[in-house]
């Protein structure tokens, strides 16, 4: 954690979207939580404005590239996660310290070395380059290996933005799955991580986790020849980070209850059991760190009956960041959840329109997910009801690209209804694609 100045902070905002209105004895008030950050510098052809070299915020990023054995199978996957490599130490900015770690079942820092980060310029970058012709495949796989040394050596550095790029082609088959959740919980809020599985040998709920806990993505590169782009975009994203550490803060009045808080774009992500006291009825959920972009949070909160035409505020929610002298930054933006009794039925029943539509994304993530594991057992009437209401919710939601990945599972003969069969074939592929990306949501339509 690093001190900074407000002007190399970029300006964030907050805007709450929600009907403050309940009915004669309602608890439960629901608000979604945009959340966005601008006027930061970014990076990358796709992001807009650039840096200068050396300009930005001190970053360090660890790149992990999977070395076991069946990395060799076929032998082109080793070259293209090489390739992949060099991709995206090219799209470091000069002055990013940088590892590269190999990862078997145990992980060896392929390049500096020294158990420290290099730091990037022209002759760092080459001599990286040179250094990934020493991958080669061979052994097993323990990926809580490989996140623990990346934690080490991204500890080293005096850098406000620490990322790991993790890229795996098989199961963690030796390492118990308790050894990996143990470094998991060991490494959360130290970087954020993005994980990716490579062909179609590795275990999706792996993956996801591990981005999960550390606050990054996770997908799915099924041909090994789209890895370095998919590295160059991954580390653009990275490049264009300028606030670590961000949390979303809510406080709440005496006698109001936190019932959930979950990110809902542009992924879904719970966040509830996340929280860290931060004072007298406030709480800290994790948010990771941020560049030019917008997420929307999910709030729920249950708040104490009163009497008609009363109103209360159910919950404020602003943004810090912790800073290196155990102290927080507020970084100026509120939001104000309220609530507002009235015996007007038509105010009290009326759903808000960003509430209703991120509630559909959460169950519409939710039902790819059920629908995937009762297939996996044999529930197949279980399966063609969970993907059909899948089929449903993405056709009214308007979410085409989850839609398009469901048509390779399921045959949908009426979207409006999700009147659907499953398919006798499916390639392993699709099925993890969909997996993998089951989370993904759209905005709503303002």
């Amino acid at each position: 954690m690093a001190n900074f100045s407000k002007s190399n902070v970029p300006q964030f905002s907050v805007d709450v979207y929600q009907n403050e209105y309940l009915p004669d004895g309602g608890r439960e008030v629901n608000a979604i939580v945009t959340v966005t950050s601008t006027g930061g510098g970014t990076v990358g052809s796709a992001a807009g404005t650039s840096y200068a070299p050396g300009q930005g915020p001190a970053a360090g990023v660890a790149i992990m590239v999977d070395c076991s054995g069946s990395m060799d199978y076929p032998p082109t996957k080793m070259r293209n996660a090489r390739d992949a490599t060099a991709a995206a130490i090219d799209t470091l900015r000069d002055g990013t310290h940088f590892a590269v770690i190999g990862g078997t079942h145990v992980a060896k820092v392929v390049y500096p070395g020294g158990g420290r980060l290099a730091v990037a310029a022209p002759a760092t970058r080459d001599q990286a380059k040179q250094a990934l012709r020493r991958l080669s495949a061979g052994g097993g796989t323990a990926i809580g290996t490989w996140l623990r040394l990346a934690d080490r050596l991204l500890s080293s550095a005096d850098v406000a933005i620490r990322h790991g790029i993790l890229l795996t082609d098989g199961r963690n088959e030796h390492e118990s799955p308790e050894d990996l959740r143990a470094t998991l919980d060991s490494c959360a809020g130290r970087f954020t991580c993005d994980a990716r599985g490579v062909g179609t040998d590795w275990e999706v709920k792996e993956v996801t986790g591990i981005a999960s806990a550390l606050l990054g993505t996770a997908d799915i590169v099924a041909d090994p020849t789209g890895l370095a782009a998919d590295f160059t975009r991954m580390m653009e994203t990275a490049m264009g980070k300028e606030v670590a550490d961000v949390a979303l803060r809510l406080w709440t009045p005496v006698g109001t209850t936190i019932k959930f808080v979950k990110q809902v774009a542009p992924t879904v992500e719970e966040l509830t059991g996340r929280r860290t006291e931060a004072g007298p009825r406030a709480g800290d959920y994790p948010t990771g760190s941020w560049g030019d972009e917008s997420r929307d949070y999910h709030v729920c909160v249950e708040v104490p009956t009163a009497a008609l035409g009363q109103e209360m505020l159910a919950a404020r929610v602003s943004l810090v960041v912790p800073q290196s002298d155990g102290s927080v930054q507020n970084l100026g933006a509120q939001g104000l959840v309220r609530a507002v009794w009235t015996d007007d039925m038509v105010a009290s029943t009326s759903i808000n329109p960003q509430v209703a539509h991120y509630t559909g994304q959460a169950e519409l993530a939710q039902a790819i997910q059920q629908g995937l594991d009762l297939r996996k057992a044999g529930d197949m009437d279980g399966a063609t009801a969970k993907l059909g209401r899948a089929v449903q919710l993405a056709s009214a939601s308007g979410n085409a690209d989850t839609a398009k990945l469901l048509a390779k599972v399921v045959d949908v003969v009426d979207a409006a209804t999700g009147t659907v069969r499953l398919k006798a074939k499916v390639a392993e592929a699709d099925e993890m694609t969909l997996e993998t990306r089951s989370t993904k949501t759209v905005r709503v339509k303002k």
